[in-house]
C-alpha cells in the first residue's frame, strides 16, 4: 500500500570498536555504556539465515540506541531503542 512504512525499519551503522571488540563509539558518538547485550540465530533452518549480535548502548550524547552485527556479513545496523 502507498504511504505505509515500516516502523523502526534497522539503518546502516558506523560502528567503531574498543580493544575488546565492543561498540566503543557509533556514528561518531562515544558509548558511554552497554546495558545489555543478545545474540539472535533464527531461521536457521532456512535458506534465509539471520544471526544478530545486539547491544543497547547508552550514548554520550544521552540517547539510548541499539545496535546489531550482522554475524553474517559483518555489517552494523542501528534500530530505535
Amino acid at each position: 500500500m502507498p504511504g505505509l512504512r515500516r516502523l523502526y525499519a534497522p539503518r546502516p551503522a558506523r560502528v567503531q570498536l574498543d580493544s575488546r571488540g565492543l561498540p566503543d563509539t557509533v556514528d561518531e558518538v562515544t558509548v558511554e555504556g552497554i546495558r545489555e547485550q543478545w545474540e539472535v540465530d533464527d531461521r536457521w533452518w532456512t535458506p534465509r539465515k539471520l544471526r544478530r549480535l545486539y547491544f543497547e548502548l547508552a550514548l554520550a550524547d544521552g540517547r539510548s540506541l541499539v545496535v546489531f552485527r550482522n554475524v553474517l556479513n559483518g555489517r552494523w545496523y542501528r534500530q530505535r531503542a
